[in-house]
């Protein structure tokens, strides 16, 4: 199991991060820190495999971290999720060895990409001593096809993803009605994505019957 570290002052986009970390196998979140400063010492004192990291912080900010934790020598890689996109942050976190750059508000699927990519060179360098140019090759560019993802027909990506990130931030069931209501997308279209979720085991669906009329279908993302 690799450990994670999420760091991010926003707790409501921590949660999220944590969520979606929650939906890749082979990983675990054991810590979140809403500053630098604190992210600092759970690194130290929790020895992560990986830290999910802000730019935009109070205290420490992310690039500031970074830095230090490279000069630490703490052995710990780093991913950065972050709104910043200015080319001067992102040169700096590559040149301090960040294993990926994900720009809020970022899709499901590129997170998955770069944990199952990360997943996939620990695992190579745990099984193997060395390895040849093909491994490394394969490293490199073996994941790319999952950057873009392909859906049933008549799923769109980009309302698979506005459905998606709602329901990721309920804590309890909602019908296809509600969560139509709050997106400004019809019921129909939600109830579709929502049966398509459960199909891919991302929601669970409760069915509730009552004395008249059809029954109730309330749906929840998995934790």
């Amino acid at each position: 199991m690799l450990s994670v570290l999420i760091v991010e002052d926003d707790p409501m986009v921590a949660e999220i991060n944590k969520k979606f970390v929650d939906t890749v196998s082979g990983f675990q979140v054991v810590g979140i820190a809403s500053n630098g400063e604190v992210a600092l010492q759970l690194i130290k004192s929790l020895n992560p495999h990986l830290v999910i990291l802000d730019i935009y912080m109070p205290k420490i900010d992310g690039l500031k971290l970074l830095r230090r934790i490279r000069k630490d020598e703490l052995d710990v890689d780093i991913i950065l999720v972050t709104a910043a996109k200015d080319v001067p942050s992102i040169e700096e976190a590559f040149k301090w060895g960040v294993i990926d750059y994900l720009v809020k508000p970022f899709e499901l699927h590129r997170f998955k990409a770069a944990l199952e990519d990360y997943k996939a060179r620990k695992s190579s360098f745990i099984q193997k001593e060395e390895v040849n140019q093909e491994d490394i090759d394969k490293l490199i560019f073996g994941k790319k096809d999952v950057l873009n993802p392909t859906y049933d027909k008549g799923i769109q990506e980009k309302t698979m993803e506005k459905i998606r990130n709602y329901m990721l931030k309920e804590t309890i069931p909602k019908s296809a009605q509600e969560v139509a209501e709050a997106l400004g997308l019809t019921r129909v279209t939600v109830r579709r994505y929502l049966e398509y979720l459960t199909e891919l085991g991302e929601t669970e669906v409760e069915v509730l019957y009552g004395t008249v009329g059809r029954p109730q279908h309330l749906y929840i993302y998995k934790k």
